[in-house]
């Protein structure tokens, strides 16, 4: 699989469970990896490692993506020692959950604010520099299968990734001119070490009492979607949305 060879990708939140199981996958691709992480970790700095280990480079930056000022330094030290930026994940985010009736007004904003603002922030930056470059760059946004089906007690969550499907449509539309593609990758459940089974037997369960596929995802099967998107193979498609979810979305509700 080199793919991506010779492609730069910069994932967002990339030392978390899912992070990291994509930029494994993108390395395994062939592509150099820019780890980003909020700020400095054992675990970013393992994974930088692991990488190299594969025989591609990777590049560590940290910052808030909520955070104009953050977001423009890690670009600027991206493409100081990579060069252009061919691809971007946005991958970072939050999940907590917790009732409508519950829920603070700072809870929500928090929410709403890393997920989709984060995601807004990052993607019109980098947006703006692949233009400047003029690279014909590729945009992958994490939104997720709650972006069109509530669970109960993640109404930021859900509404968030709503909007960030949403948001990749009007990238996809804006950026086009560019040769810029956007897209996102709605994940269903997944069990990114092993131990959902355990951790969470109820939605576990239910979750495979539906699943046509009859198993969760893995961090694997994110990630391939995201390569799949990044690359030549995907090179007409914009403003797509890509369910990865085992064919859940494809039970009927009733």
């Amino acid at each position: 699989m080199n793919e991506l060879k010779d492609k730069v990708v910069l994932i967002t939140g990339a030392d978390g469970n899912l992070g990291s199981g994509i930029a494994r996958v993108f390395a395994q691709a062939g592509a150099s990896v820019i780890v980003h992480s909020l700020r400095e970790s054992a675990r970013a700095d393992e994974l930088a490692n692991e990488i190299r280990g594969v025989g591609v480079s990777a590049f560590q930056v940290v910052g808030d993506i909520c955070s104009e000022t953050d977001v423009d330094e890690m670009i600027e030290a991206a493409v100081q020692e990579c060069g252009n930026v061919d691809v971007l994940v946005n991958n970072a985010g939050v999940q907590p959950v917790i009732s409508l009736e519950e829920m603070t007004v700072e809870q929500w904003k928090q929410v709403v604010d890393v997920n989709l603002n984060g995601t807004f922030i990052v993607s019109k930056k980098m947006a703006s520099q692949m233009a400047q470059a003029n690279v014909a760059g590729s945009i992958i946004n994490i939104a997720s299968v709650e972006a069109s089906v509530p669970a109960m007690n993640h109404a930021h969550y859900d509404a968030s990734k709503a909007g960030v499907k949403m948001l990749t449509r009007n990238f996809a539309l804006e950026c086009g001119k560019y040769g810029i593609r956007v897209n996102s990758v709605s994940p269903g459940l997944i069990d990114s070490d092993g131990t959902l089974a355990t951790s969470w037997p109820a939605g576990y369960q239910s979750w495979m009492a539906g699943v046509p596929l009859q198993r969760t995802a893995t961090t694997q099967d994110i990630g391939r979607a995201c390569v799949f998107l990044a690359s030549e193979a995907a090179s007409f498609i914009s403003g797509h949305d890509l369910v990865v979810d085992g064919g859940m979305s494809a039970v009927a509700g009733w």
